[in-house]
């Protein structure tokens, strides 16, 4: 097992390291980046990312609204471990201690894919946000049959200690992380992106935070708890999406009582690092209005 990312060096050039800091909240340690004034805006990355993912997109939200992002737990930079682990809830209720402890009541949660379980999950937890946008999210269950196997599977590889090495291994290539992104999102983003996420995947420390918080999903739960949401909810989804079809954004929205689907034609996953513009101004359309 590799050790996990150093600051000092594998942080040298991460995008916006000036709005850098590390708060100590809830028996972490997290890595936070802020910008902008105005509103607060919390943004949620997802599943094997970190705050890089946002290096287009934050400016543009940070033009109009104070904009705040953090690694996730076992994600990047933030160190520590939630009481409730790596799962659903444990991570929900780490980001909202977080958030407390920052002093920060959002106007907006955004989430990209898992991200976007999240943010839904603190909602239902209490936390008083008047909207939740989801970018890609990742709301339903695995399809079918195959989904205890799925998380069943996810569970082996997080106890084999040799399986997140082995992952970092394959993907440490430039190569084989364009390879990787491209056919696991159906996404194409710039070098800048793929020099970061083969940093990340290529540590063994994140792989394994990664494929814990994988095994630790509990997604048909989240389901349940969809028509309850109170909150206003704008999901946006790329049209190429091939990690969550459009159907299961379907799906979700139809399941949420405020909710609105916005489908962006010719790309993928990881919409908002391909295009932050186009995303940037879905996220700025007026909400919508429900009786």
């Amino acid at each position: 097992m590799s050790p996990p990312l150093k600051w000092e060096t594998d942080g040298r050039d991460w995008p916006h390291r000036a709005a850098s800091r590390f708060v100590e909240a809830g028996g972490l340690t997290w890595h936070v980046q802020e910008m902008g004034e105005g509103p607060p805006v919390v943004l949620l990355h997802g599943t094997g990312a970190a705050t890089h993912s946002w290096r287009h997109l934050m400016p543009l939200l940070a033009r109009d609204h104070r904009v705040i992002a953090m690694d996730l737990p076992g994600h990047g930079f933030t160190r520590g471990r939630p009481a409730g682990g790596l799962t659903l809830p444990g991570m929900a209720a780490a980001v909202t201690a977080l958030l407390g402890a920052l002093g920060i009541n959002p106007v907006q949660l955004i989430g990209h894919s898992a991200g976007a379980a999240i943010a839904l999950r603190m909602v239902r937890g209490g936390l008083d946000v008047p909207e939740v946008i989801g970018l890609n999210p990742a709301l339903m269950p695995f399809p079918g049959v195959f989904a205890p196997l799925f998380q069943g599977l996810a569970r082996a590889l997080v106890l084999n200690p040799l399986v997140p090495r082995l992952f970092a291994a394959s993907t440490r290539g430039a190569g084989d992380t364009e390879r990787f992104l491209i056919g696991s999102t159906g996404s194409a983003i710039d070098a800048e992106g793929l020099r970061f996420y083969g940093r990340l995947l290529g540590n063994s420390h994140h792989c394994r935070g990664a494929l814990e918080m994988m095994a630790g999903w509990d997604l048909a739960s989240l389901q349940r708890e969809l028509p309850k949401v109170e909150a206003r909810v704008r999901l946006i989804h790329g049209a190429k999406d091939a990690a969550v079809p459009t159907s299961a954004a379907q799906q979700a929205a139809r399941l949420i009582p405020k909710a609105e689907l916005n489908v962006l034609a010719g790309l993928g996953h990881l919409a908002h690092e391909e295009r932050a513009d186009l995303v940037a101004e879905a996220i700025a359309a007026p909400a919508p209005v429900h009786a």
